[in-house]
């Protein structure tokens, strides 16, 4: 996992903290691997019984890091990435937010700060979110001429209606926590939501944890379909999306700080 995501286990709960706080915790190559990583270590480890979630630094997560646009070699592996590799259907990059839903323990997340993007994403992927009431969320990959395909149609159904869906992600506004909170994007907006978070954490362990692990796979079926589909779809819309001229010129207009001029579609 290295330097990107730490690991920390105390009374059957593992605080898991985004570890880039210099960079605002924006997902870069290292930090997708260094989070499906920390997944595995918690999911093969039959102690944990709840998970925290929270990112270093003045920010929960600021997103996908530029570096992932401007190249960093994705290019030449974006075709390897979107093939499925979990038991749910995820791909790579889809995997960073699933992970959470999949593990078979409650994941709270403590949000502060910026959830753009990835982040955003990562943060629909925990069962419980306490949000800070500086918290900032936005679908923010519209900014970039994409979809945001990181595992949001098999997280999203149950949390925000289509029409709020729809219009979060054609516009990538910025939500601020009272809104996120009307919206259900978040549990409940508190003062110190990682205290929030290790409190309700600690409550869980302390619970029964076969009745525990029931009762997130009983509800998590009962609120959502078969997500497999869904994600297949997300990353054939993606790799279409970015095979085309429009989302280079997204990509481009941002770096260079300017107004993008975009093609009609044929």
């Amino acid at each position: 996992m290295g330097e990107r995501v730490k690991i920390a286990v105390s009374d059957h709960v593992a605080t898991v903290t985004l570890n880039r706080a210099d960079k605002r915790n924006a997902v870069d190559t290292a930090m997708f691997d260094a989070l499906i990583a920390a997944t595995e270590s918690i999911g093969s480890d039959s102690s944990v019984r709840a998970v925290v979630l929270h990112g270093d630094g003045q920010d929960f997560c600021a997103g996908v890091d530029i570096s992932v646009f401007a190249g960093e070699g994705i290019g030449a592996t974006i075709g390897e990435r979107m093939k499925p590799r979990t038991a749910s259907g995820a791909n790579y990059f889809q995997s960073a937010a699933m992970c959470w839903r999949d593990l078979p323990v409650p994941v709270i997340a403590a949000l502060h700060g910026s959830a753009f993007g990835a982040g955003f994403q990562i943060a629909m992927g925990a069962d419980i979110r306490y949000a800070a009431p500086n918290t900032r969320m936005s679908v923010m990959e519209i900014k970039w001429g994409l979809i945001p395909d990181m595992g949001i149609t098999a997280t999203m159904p149950g949390i925000l209606s289509e029409d709020r869906a729809k219009e979060l992600a054609f516009t990538g506004r910025v939500v601020e926590a009272d809104e996120a909170m009307a919206l259900n994007l978040v549990t409940e907006v508190a003062g110190d939501p990682l205290a929030k978070a290790t409190a309700v954490a600690k409550e869980i362990a302390g619970k029964s944890p076969d009745a525990i692990r029931s009762i997130k796979k009983m509800i998590g079926q009962a609120w959502r379909g078969n997500p497999a589909d869904m994600l297949a779809l997300e990353a054939k819309l993606q790799m279409a999306v970015m095979a085309g001229d429009n989302q280079k010129e997204a990509a481009a207009a941002n770096l260079e700080k300017r107004s993008p001029e975009f093609r009609d579609p044929p």
